[in-house]
């Protein structure tokens, strides 16, 4: 989905340099990259050697440890600051610590996400609408947030049998992209489409071949409509809305929250349905806002959930602050 997740199949793009692209990457840059992987595998095997519980208790205490001391910390009490203007210094201190070593947990349970699929850490609720569009054939476009580990949701997707596109944005390594690949397409994301140009031809090619497509929709996208988000504009991107329009299907929105020892639960909500009124941006932007208000909704249930590291807001807003010490923004 707002980011994910693969497989590989005939129609996976190659994710080593080959052909002409390999002819432009020098000696130098080859070895680093394969260095970098060599690293990357190392880390996966080491997660895996420990099991579900450990890697995930590792990565989080890693982050949590990590992550306060580094420039992310200054965005995430800007974003806590937004979102919870009434809430006690203290509390947000709290919950930017406890969001890092969720972040840690999410990063580290990529490497045993098949484990943790196989064991059946992941409850579903509402696994009926996901079976109702698998068995009608017609495509949906599901849209999210990144709350708690979004892998899970690609995983709970692609396990209902429905086939699905999830898009993705490659890592700038292409032999760690590739590693990442066959990662996924261990817990079944076998359908994917990367960001950009080529992504967007292949989710169109891919919802008239009557696949869904799966989509994030909570990140900052400049050239997006403006709407509300915990009472401030954003920008959000329009793709999901725009999809859902122009192939007449509903948005069907997900997400997930961590519960305790390492498990999750998927809920699958009312799909919405959007209104043509034949003013196709005004039709675009009343979607975006529906989407937006779904993840506000969902941050407000679960605030640790939530991805707080990202610069959701414009800077106009940032600008607005009223000036806090360096010194409580970064403890």
């Amino acid at each position: 989905m707002a980011s994910p997740l693969p497989g590989e199949t005939d129609r996976t793009r190659s994710s080593s340099p080959t052909g002409d692209s390999a002819k432009k990457v020098s000696l130098r840059q080859d070895l680093i990259w394969r260095v970098e992987a060599a690293g990357f595998a190392a880390f996966v095997a080491l997660m895996r050697m420990l099991g579900v519980e450990r890697a995930s208790a590792l990565g989080g205490w890693l982050l949590r440890t990590l992550g306060p001391k580094t420039g992310t910390q200054k965005t995430v009490m800007r974003n806590l600051r937004i979102a919870f203007p009434d809430m006690a210094e203290a509390e947000r201190e709290a919950l930017a610590l406890a969001q890092w070593e969720q972040t840690g947990r999410a990063f580290a349970e990529t490497a045993v996400m098949d484990l943790l699929v196989k064991q059946n850490r992941i409850e579903v609720v509402g696994l009926e609408r996901l079976h109702a569009i698998r068995d009608s054939g017609k495509p949906v476009v599901f849209a999210g947030g990144h709350f708690a580990n979004i892998e899970t949701l690609a995983a709970t997707i692609t396990g209902s049998g429905v086939p699905c596109q999830i898009t993705y944005r490659a890592a700038n390594n292409p032999y760690v992209d590739a590693q990442i690949i066959a990662a996924r397409a261990r817990y079944g994301v076998k359908l994917f489409a990367p960001k950009g140009g080529d992504g967007a031809r292949e989710l169109l090619a891919g919802m008239a071949r009557g696949e869904s497509v799966a989509l994030m929709n909570d990140q900052k996208f400049s050239e997006g409509p403006e709407v509300t988000f915990f009472g401030q504009p954003v920008n959000a991107a329009p793709g999901p809305s725009r999809l859902a329009l122009r192939f007449g299907t509903v948005l069907q929105p997900m997400s997930t929250v961590r519960l305790p020892g390492v498990r999750f639960r998927v809920t699958v909500y009312q799909p919405i349905e959007l209104e043509k009124t034949g003013d196709r941006q005004a039709d675009i932007a009343r979607g975006v806002q529906t989407i937006t208000t779904f993840i506000e909704e969902r941050v407000r249930e679960s605030p640790v959930d939530w991805f707080w590291v990202h610069k959701r807001w414009p800077d106009r807003v940032y600008a607005s602050l009223d000036p806090v010490p360096a010194s409580v923004e970064r403890r």
